[in-house]
């Protein structure tokens, strides 16, 4: 059996990997607290953000960790059309599982659908993911591992809706996130413990990209992806935001409701004339006076 290093390159990979997880379910929490403000086609795009945001994370972080896998006495390639299909499973079964607590009436109902339909979803990536290696050798798996890190992910993922549910403030998001990143990273590392190899040194080409020719750049691409997108939804106004600066507009435009209800030929007095003739009020009051009577 072949010996299995998962770093490689020493820390380096694993903290990146747990970072980009991190960064995307905190972007994908955002935006689906934002679509459970809005209403309409403003909702449906938060969610697709949404998706799009966790799905990303969760395959980035799975081959930015890849990238530190290696197995002695072979080389590894990665089969490309299978790699991208692990994203496309990634971001669509994330999908159903955010509209799924985004449209949902029964909330308990969906947050336990859309659990269940996201983990297995992740898992599914993960395991899709490693069925695109290419090695001398052949691929085993340790059925209680593959089963645990298939139960951690269910976890992880109704934990991540529960969270977009009820959580709204932003540290406890990035809280919340930290807490996600940990748990994918925890089922990453859980199925890759569960990898056996039986190596077959062998001197023929083997087919497929190279992690740095492929993957390397995608993940690349995917991460900025990500940190582009953080900064948009950061620099967008929530509901409430949009919602006061709108009563403020309100607040400061002159009514044009008003009606000019003066009678025809009427000119207002001019101010200072108007200041005269209120002074003059005050010092003499109008109103008959009575010198007749003797005050003393």
């Amino acid at each position: 059996m072949g010996h299995l290093d998962h770093a490689t390159f020493g820390w380096l990979t694993p903290v990146l990997s747990y970072a980009m997880a991190c960064i995307g379910a905190a972007l994908g929490l955002r935006c689906t607290v934002r679509a459970l403000d809005a209403t309409g086609r403003s909702r449906r795009n938060w969610l697709l953000t949404a998706a799009s945001a966790i799905g990303t994370g969760i395959w980035t972080m799975h081959f930015v960790a890849m990238l530190g896998f290696g197995v002695t006495g072979t080389d590894i390639r990665y089969n490309v059309p299978l790699t991208i299909l692990s994203l496309l499973i990634a971001m669509a079964v994330v999908g159903v599982g955010v509209f799924a607590v985004g449209h949902g009436r029964d909330r308990v109902r969906s947050l336990l659908i859309g659990g269940l339909t996201t983990g297995v979803g992740v898992a599914s990536m993960h395991y899709m993911g490693m069925a695109a290696l290419r090695l001398h050798g052949q691929v085993t798996y340790d059925p209680m591992l593959v089963a645990l890190s298939v139960v951690i992910a269910v976890v992880a993922a109704t934990a991540a809706l529960w969270a977009a549910l009820n959580i709204q403030a932003p540290a406890a998001v990035a809280v919340a996130s930290l807490v996600m990143g940990a748990a994918v990273s925890s089922m990453h590392y859980t199925g890759m413990f569960a990898v056996r190899v039986e190596v077959a040194p062998s001197t023929a080409a083997l087919p497929g990209a190279t992690a740095m020719q492929f993957i390397f750049p995608l993940a690349v691409g995917l991460g900025s992806y990500l940190f582009i997108t953080s900064a948009f939804v950061a620099l967008s106004p929530t509901a409430r935001e949009r919602a006061a600066y709108a009563s403020a507009e309100r607040l400061t435009e002159p009514d044009e409701r008003a009606v000019d209800v003066a009678p025809r030929g009427y000119r207002p007095e001019p101010a200072a004339a108007a200041t005269a003739r209120a002074a003059a009020s005050y010092a003499y009051p109008a109103g008959p006076v009575d010198v007749g009577r003797d005050h003393t």
